[in-house]
């Protein structure tokens, strides 16, 4: 195993993005490649994409991966990598060819993870704190993304948990309570 993985969970707006780009920034300077799993779909989506891109220094390297992030992580250039967001990539795998699809990203994102050497923070939302989603579609996507949280947790070096700005490390439950 190489670098470390650090595994960066959440709400929406909690603030995960935001400490990847500052730890990212901290870790690898202008050495950092950044990979997108956002389509720009719509006006919204291509604004957010927007702030996003401008929170991030200009001399980064930036490969667009909605699907495929694997191929992506081993394209990418520098020692640092921030991957944003393992939620989207779920969606987009789903929506586009099902759960199988999503098994087969995620498989491949851990054995890309396992065998790098470069540092990895990777952003993911934990969707799975509120209300039970009350059609099929909702409820499959909301426990294919637990899943793929928890595999990504069997590889992850760090976990954190973040609400409302802060964090809290993910930690080994006791084997007694």
């Amino acid at each position: 195993m190489g670098g470390e993985r650090i595994l960066l969970l959440g709400g929406a707006r909690s603030g995960k993005s935001a400490l990847a780009v500052r730890w990212a920034a901290a870790l690898g300077g202008p050495r950092v490649s950044f990979i997108a799993t956002a389509r720009a779909i719509d006006d919204e989506m291509r604004q957010r994409i927007a702030r996003h891109r401008a929170q991030r220094p200009p001399a980064w390297e930036t490969l667009e991966a909605p699907r495929a992030v694997a191929d992506a992580l081993l394209r990418a250039r520098h020692p640092v990598v921030v991957i944003d967001c393992l939620t989207l990539l779920v969606a987009n795998a789903l929506l586009e060819e099902g759960p199988t699809a999503v098994t087969e990203e995620v498989e491949a994102l851990l054995h890309a993870l396992r065998a790098g050497d470069k540092t990895v923070l990777l952003v993911s939302n934990e969707v799975g704190l509120g209300i039970v989603p009350d059609n099929p579609l909702a409820r499959a996507y909301r426990d294919m993304l637990g899943w793929a949280n928890q595999q990504m947790r069997t590889v992850a070096t760090r976990t954190y948990f973040l609400v409302a700005g802060g964090v809290l490390p993910v930690v080994e439950p006791p084997a007694t309570p």
